[in-house]
Formats: C-alpha cells, sequence, structure tokens
C-alpha cells in the first residue's frame, strides 16, 4: 500500500512545486543574464554591470515578486559577465493555435534552429501551427506593458481546453518567456 503515509504525500507534492519552481526560476535566470549583458559597460578594461538599467532591474524585480533567491540572481548576473559567455537571442514566433486562435510565443534562446524545432514540434502535436513573421501579430498590439489582443476569437469548449493544453506545453519549454494569445 504504497503512497499512504504521509511523508510519501509530502515528498510527491513538495517535488511537483520544486519541480514548477525551477522552471520558473531558469527562465528568469536567463532574462536576467541577457539584461545584464545589454546593461553591461567596459570601465577600466573591467567588464561591469550597471545595476540601473532599467531593464535590468525590472528582470531582477520580476524575479523576487517570485522569491528568486539572490543567490540565483548574482549566479545569473555573474555567468553574463563572465568571458566567453554565449548571447541569448529574444525570438518572437506566430501560430495559430485550436479555433483559429492567433498565439505570439517570446522566446529567449542560444540556439534560434532548436527552440524554432521545438515550438514547431510542440505546435504540431497539440492542434497548432507556426505562421509566418505578420500572420498573427496583426491580432495583437505593443503596449508599454506588453502585447495586448485587439480581437478576440471565441472558442468552443473543446478548442479552449485544446488551446490551454497548448500553452501549458509551450510555458514548460525552458526558452519561452511568455504566450500570448487572443482566445476568449
Amino acid at each position: 500500500m504504497s503512497g499512504h503515509n504521509k511523508w510519501s504525500q509530502i515528498r510527491e507534492k513538495k517535488g511537483k512545486t520544486d519541480a514548477k519552481k525551477s522552471q520558473v526560476f531558469s527562465k528568469f535566470a536567463k532574462l536576467i543574464a541577457n539584461e545584464a549583458r545589454a546593461a553591461r559597460s567596459t570601465s577600466s578594461g573591467r567588464a561591469s554591470v550597471n545595476r540601473d538599467a532599467p531593464m535590468l532591474r525590472a528582470a531582477i524585480e520580476r524575479a523576487r515578486k517570485e522569491n528568486m533567491p539572490n543567490d540565483n540572481i548574482e549566479r545569473a548576473i555573474k555567468k553574463a559577465t563572465e568571458a566567453g559567455a554565449k548571447a541569448l537571442e529574444q525570438v518572437m514566433y506566430e501560430a495559430y493555435g485550436p479555433g483559429g486562435a492567433a498565439l505570439l510565443i517570446e522566446t529567449l534562446t542560444e540556439s534560434t534552429n532548436k527552440t524554432a524545432q521545438e515550438i514547431k514540434h510542440l505546435l504540431s502535436e497539440n492542434g497548432g501551427n507556426l505562421a509566418s513573421p505578420g500572420a498573427a501579430a496583426w491580432a495583437f498590439e505593443k503596449t508599454q506593458e506588453g502585447w495586448k489582443p485587439t480581437t478576440n476569437v471565441p472558442l468552443s469548449d473543446e478548442d479552449l481546453a485544446k488551446l490551454e493544453k497548448l500553452v501549458e506545453k509551450l510555458e514548460a519549454y525552458e526558452d519561452v518567456q511568455e504566450v500570448i494569445t487572443n482566445a476568449e
């Protein structure tokens, strides 16, 4: 009768929550590293990070809101300023999901080819397809807070469930930073 004692239930629950935290922390670490690279300045021949850069401060604040430890934040900044650190590239993918809902998928990646193939695979597995640039962006507008839908697409309960599953799988992929959709 395994799984009936209190310890195994706690261990299972803790494992699930720790896995979710780890996923969120790794996304924020990538974001912070990217912003630290952008805020890097070389003075007196030594690379240092301008911690007052607005985008870096915003990324750190978002990470702190998710209770990311300061050690992890400092490690991400240090990793970004080391010699030979790989550059991360921000790429926006556009797609259509179940029921014709438009999707914008913001990624931060070292390998655009690998990420594009993984996104394409996840979309095809879950009833979506990758669109060409501009094919889905028309349904959104860029605001100061981020992307907001200008048109909404009503979905049936079945299509909405499929879309939720697709978005969940996309967000589980470590290179994906955010998924925006215009579904009602």
